[in-house]
């Protein structure tokens, strides 16, 4: 793993210099053989009305969210006077969404198929905190004790609280705690399925969980637009909105004194610093491997608007500084711009139980974008038994055990979270 270096912050760019980028990325789109959305007009200031993106080629349907989120680059639509421009976010996808109207303020290649690491734990969250008591008592195995950081060191047969995992999950990424949990359902594969039904009722199409914490698995993949359902669905838990907050806890690493280990208790530090220094933040799952780089998702509120963002393949370290931004944007600019997509609704019960036995995920076969949003160079989709014996054999063979309970994120390289 190479260190990660302090975020660049790119400078300001001039109008000019702005509707040049917009001519160059539609040139380059036409070179490619797919057709504009919108064109840039004209405009007075640095704000004039822009949109840039591709539709859907050969005839195919688009996506949801509407057509202009088919685009692989950077699709914003602008007033016709006045406003900010969009900050430039250096990540290969991304997605600044109105919670409560479900409108997409803008986004970037929002449908492209990347690596979650670890925000794929916000849809594990959102999945088994409907389904398992905050009270049930879960006994930890081998395979959660052995997992590779980033983890808060459950030991194997020791006992722990369900409310108490959840929080190890979201606040310091512990990947231990997530495979818990998805035993805790009855089996690993139960819990499994179970994510892959929760994302297939949301309408997450692009999605595919093989593991539960999001550690890079053959055929597992999101999208930035995927990633805003998720994130739009978990502001309805208030049990995970109260965690997201949380910024120091107390957990019980062994929670009882036996004759020969004493009760012994570690402190974690939520990850999430934007909760000190953003106004209104509501709480923030930061991501990072090798493969896929730094992910975010993350909520902000202020007055009565709620934001959501979304971001992946991004440079790691820099991912919550380009997060304050897009959401800084997106509180001065929210009813200002026009939306270029919305975020679909959730299934009924009964009809997300029926699609997804006509379109079982885990057997799809699909291309993860290559860095810089173009799709191609991916891995083929495989069944989820054949994720899982790899994973299985990855984990028997770990010989790394670290425990990371409560330590705060310095700078370099992050673990793999």
């Amino acid at each position: 793993m190479g260190r990660a270096g302090r975020p660049v912050i790119p400078a300001r760019r001039s109008a000019r210099a702005t509707a040049a980028l917009c001519v160059a990325v539609a040139a380059a789109t036409v070179l490619n053989g797919t057709a504009l959305t919108g064109t840039a007009q004209a405009g007075t200031g640095q704000a004039g009305a822009t949109q840039v993106g591709t539709a859907p080629a050969g005839g195919r349907p688009a996506p949801l969210g509407g057509p202009q989120l088919a685009g692989r680059g950077v699709v914003v639509s602008y007033p016709a006077r006045g406003g900010r421009i969009l900050p430039h976010v250096p990540a290969s996808a991304y997605v600044v969404a109105d919670a409560g109207t479900g409108q997409v303020l803008a986004a970037k290649d929002p449908h492209g198929r990347y690596r979650p690491a670890s925000t794929l734990k916000v849809l594990t969250a959102i999945t088994l905190m409907g389904t398992l008591s905050p009270d049930l008592v879960v006994v930890a195995s081998h395979r959660a004790a052995v997992v590779e950081p980033s983890k808060v060191g459950l030991i194997t047969g020791d006992s722990y609280r369900v409310s108490d995992l959840f929080k190890a999950l979201l606040m310091i990424s512990a990947n231990d705690a997530a495979i818990a949990l998805v035993q805790a359902t009855g089996s690993y594969a139960r819990g499994m399925a179970m994510i892959n039904a929760e994302a297939q009722r949301l309408r997450a199409d692009d999605t595919v969980a093989v593991t539960p914490n999001g550690l890079d698995a053959r055929g597992q993949r999101v999208s930035a637009y995927d990633e805003a359902l998720f994130a739009r669905q978990a502001l309805t838990i208030p049990q995970f909105m109260r965690d997201e907050r949380l910024q120091t806890f107390r957990f019980p690493l062994r929670p009882h004194r036996t004759r020969h280990h004493r009760h012994r208790m570690v402190t974690l530090f939520t990850q999430n610093t934007m909760l000190g220094t953003f106004r209104g933040d509501l709480g923030g799952k930061i991501g990072w491997t090798t493969p896929a780089r730094a992910t975010f998702i993350g909520w902000a509120r202020r007055g009565g608007t709620t934001l959501v963002v979304t971001i992946l393949h991004c440079r790691p370290l820099s991912e919550l500084t380009y997060a304050s931004r897009l959401l800084s944007w997106g509180f001065a600019m929210d009813g200002k711009v026009r939306p270029v997509g919305h975020l679909v609704s959730p299934l009924p019960a009964a009809a997300a139980h029926d699609r997804a036995a006509h379109h079982p995920p885990v057997h799809r076969r699909h291309t993860l974008a290559r860095p810089g949003g173009r799709p191609g160079g991916g891995l083929p989709g495989v069944p989820l038994t054949v994720g899982l014996a790899a994973l299985l054999l990855a984990v028997l063979t770990s010989s790394a055990v670290m425990i990371l309970g409560g330590r705060r994120r310095r700078a370099g390289t992050p673990p793999g979270r």
